[in-house]
């Protein structure tokens, strides 16, 4: 997976060899990834909804000094999945730069076979969550 942070490759490599019958299971691990808002975060100011999404969520980026990308996400637990879109991310992106972060491709979910396990409103909703991700890194970066 040229480009993309390592440990985003990595993920994706895993759910793409998976079995289905384990996929589901790998993502509710994922939905447990999530780091808990920080306190300044907590009333969600200066975060962004994805209305895509069918459950309130919200999330930022931020472009640090070192050009490395900080996320924040907030999802309630109800919606395993979509958290789980968040735990990936926000595990698999740690620690990337903005122009790795930029580098992922749109089609991040279907790279990872997760189209044949999982609703297409909801793979929608996560390629809304990773297109404003990187959305609000380039507005950063310009």
């Amino acid at each position: 997976m040229a480009g993309m942070p390592p440990k985003l490759a990595e993920i994706v490599e895993e759910f793409a060899s998976a079995p289905r019958d384990v996929v589901l299971e790998m993502l509710l691990e994922y939905s447990d990834a999530v780091p808990p808002l920080p306190e300044a975060l907590a009333d969600r100011t200066g975060m962004e909804q994805v209305p895509e999404c069918q459950t309130q969520f919200f999330l930022r980026a931020e472009v640090n000094p070192d050009r490395t990308v900080t996320t924040w996400f907030d999802c309630p637990p109800e919606a395993p999945t979509t958290r789980a879109f968040a735990g990936i991310l926000a595990e698999g992106l740690a620690g990337a730069s903005a122009e790795e972060v930029l580098t992922v491709p749109d089609d991040l979910y279907q790279r990872m076979g997760l189209a044949q396990a999982i609703s297409p409103l909801r793979i929608r909703g996560g390629t809304a969550i990773l297109g404003r991700l990187k959305r609000q890194v380039r507005e950063q970066l310009a």
